[in-house]
């Protein structure tokens, strides 16, 4: 009898153990911490590589993330439906009154967009910035207009329609392009104004970067305008853009730093700051930051130590992976100003980063 004891206790340590090694794979008994965000498709690539190795540094977290826009992101975590929103255009007063708790803007990496057009022959052009804001508000419908051909001598400009393509959803790509058009047309400000969406006067709509490259990509003589990195990728041209000083920039990771660098030097402690048509010769006119939206108090403690260390080291460790991708880095004196604001994430008021 006790030898039957024996034998069924043994079985029952065995079978524990095969559960362990087989029901659960090589992983702990615990399963990974599942971390949901959603929002901006501008920053998608890089948060993509992001969390795919940060898994590597901590495998007891997982990322879902959702690119379904700025717009999307900003309600998402508004109704705390996700751990973490993302978005591309600063969040305003109005939207922050209405989060039932401090949402921070935590910036991540700078990004570029660039209008991006469909010609046969590709040709490479550049743009003025009242040609670009008159494009946009159709007042410019040809590609061989005068205006267009004046500053880029010796092209081939076809005598065809052009045809606007923009976001058809909340979009902080969307916010940085009509932020950009409101500083450099007053009639674009006074007629559509900011916002990540906006009343186009002109156009077809695209879901996301991915949908807008892909239509611009299929219609001769489509204009559009998305994320650097969705150009490149889609071997669609992204063309040289005249700054505030006069200057044809090319957008590169170089020029969204330079333009980086004057709104480093007085970096509001919110961190909401535009950084389009800045000063310098060697600024590109059309970038910005893109930012993670987090509770300052976070409402589970095991996911706010997760959400921390993931920032701390997506700030730091992470900035590596910014120009294959082609993203510019965080300055360096923001990054020490995004340290402190870290450290100020709590769980019920109390600190959730370690001291380092």
């Amino acid at each position: 009898m006790n030898g039957f004891k024996s034998l069924r206790m043994l079985t029952t340590v065995i079978f524990a153990a095969l559960l362990l090694s087989v029901g659960y794979g090589s992983r702990p008994v615990s399963a990974q911490m599942l971390m949901n965000g959603a929002g901006a498709t501008f920053p998608y690539p890089i948060y993509s590589k992001w969390f795919d190795e940060y898994t590597k540094v901590d495998p007891s977290v997982r990322f879902n993330y959702q690119s379904i826009g700025s717009g999307g992101g900003i309600r998402q975590i508004t109704e705390r439906t996700v751990d973490f929103g993302a978005s591309d255009g600063p969040m305003t007063d109005d939207q922050l009154k209405k989060a039932p708790g401090d949402l921070l803007h935590i910036p991540t990496v700078l990004g570029a967009v660039v209008a991006t057009y469909n010609l046969p022959g590709d040709p490479k052009l550049r743009f003025t910035p009242d040609v670009l804001a008159d494009i946009f508000l159709g007042k410019i419908t040809k590609w061989n207009d005068s205006r267009i051909a004046s500053v880029n001598p010796g092209a081939s400009l076809p005598d065809t329609p052009i045809i606007v393509v923009h976001r058809s959803d909340g979009s902080g790509t969307t916010y940085i392009w009509v932020d950009y058009l409101s500083k450099v047309s007053k009639e674009w400000e006074q007629k559509v104004g900011r916002g990540t969406s906006v009343n186009w006067p002109v156009g077809l709509g695209g879901k996301g970067n991915e949908g807008v490259s892909g239509q611009v990509k299929s219609m001769p003589g489509a204009i559009g305008y998305v994320e650097l990195a969705y150009a490149i990728k889609n071997n669609l041209p992204a063309p040289m853009v005249r700054n505030h000083a006069g200057k044809f920039v090319q957008p590169s990771i170089q020029s969204t730093t330079a333009a980086a660098a004057g709104a480093a030097k007085n970096m509001p402690s919110d961190f909401r700051v535009s950084l389009t048509n800045p000063p310098g010769d060697d600024a590109y006119p059309i970038a910005s930051f893109t930012w993670l939206l987090v509770y300052k108090d976070q409402a589970d403690a095991a996911k706010g130590r997760a959400m921390v260390k993931f920032l701390w080291w997506a700030i730091h460790d992470g900035q590596k992976y910014t120009s294959d991708l082609l993203y510019a880095p965080l300055p360096s004196q923001v990054v020490k100003e995004i340290e402190g604001k870290i450290r100020q994430i709590t769980y019920q008021g109390k600190p959730l980063l370690a001291a380092r």
